[in-house]
């Protein structure tokens, strides 16, 4: 961005290159409200859809904050180089550990350095897969700070000296880490109270229990030859609770034999 560009804006929420944090925000803020900060070399990218729908209206309530922190400004020399080949050869470019460093510690202001209080994640194909634990245990942290890689990846060195968290959104790869983030923000702040409204609701989702939700239905009663199952429409709660149940570890069986292996034994 040159002196001459004009901020993109998202609606209430203004973006700017900069080596300080960028609050995507609006002015009121909750007090010790969740916190996110993304290190990305493309601070456009966000809100993205964490600013539609009912985390959007959660941001602009001031119950979350999202912040940006650009990782460009950081880079060596007149071109800000923020990469460089790969020691030992191969193809495509490495983030720096200096240029990473240097963002970390901008992140890391004002932030607790206990791990547990503030996670400190790198988005990688090759992490821990990403799961609804996962988002619970950041959901109870009073923020997180995650790292959008590009290329082939960042140096080693800073991620151990950091003690960086490595996480996967899946086993497949992606361009960079900013819609991993988008996602798995989302998982987390969605778990934050007073955002759905209905606490509840989270506990009767897939993955909640280490099984898939069962199915849903609604009106019109019939549609397409289609009935909804007389037992949701009956009237009797705990008979539409033993449907339930037994209808999510039918789909889990079915469809993740993964999950159905690990799940919580009665």
């Amino acid at each position: 961005m040159t002196a001459g560009d004009k901020p993109k804006s998202h609606g209430r929420l203004s973006i700017s290159a900069s080596v300080q944090p960028r609050d995507l925000m609006a002015p009121q803020r909750v007090k010790g409200a969740w916190a996110a900060r993304i290190i990305t070399l493309f601070p456009e990218a966000f809100p993205g859809t964490l600013g539609l729908s009912l985390t959007g209206k959660a941001l602009a309530e001031g119950l979350w904050s999202l912040q940006t922190i650009d990782l460009r400004p950081f880079g060596i020399g007149k071109h800000r180089n923020v990469d460089d080949s790969p020691a030992g050869g191969g193809a495509g470019m490495v983030l720096r550990a200096d240029v990473v460093a240097a963002a970390l510690d901008e992140a890391a202001i004002a932030t607790p350095p206990d791990r547990a209080l503030w996670p400190v994640v790198y988005l990688s194909p090759r992490g821990k897969p990403f799961d609804q634990a996962t988002a619970r245990r950041w959901a109870g942290a009073d923020g997180i700070t995650m790292l959008c890689g590009r290329f082939e990846g960042v140096d080693q060195r800073v991620l151990d000296h950091y003690a960086v968290e490595e996480v996967s959104l899946g086993d497949f790869v992606l361009t960079g880490g900013e819609i991993a983030a988008q996602a798995m923000i989302d998982a987390a702040v969605r778990l934050l109270p007073g955002v759905l409204g209905n606490a509840s609701s989270t506990e009767e989702e897939s993955h909640s229990h280490g099984l898939l939700e069962h199915p849903q239905y609604t009106r019109p009663a019939t549609w397409e030859g289609r009935d909804i199952p007389a037992v949701l429409t009956s009237g009797n709660h705990a008979a539409v609770e033993k449907w339930r149940r037994a209808e999510a570890e039918r789909l889990t069986r079915e469809r993740r034999p993964d999950l159905w292996a690990r799940r919580p034994k009665p």
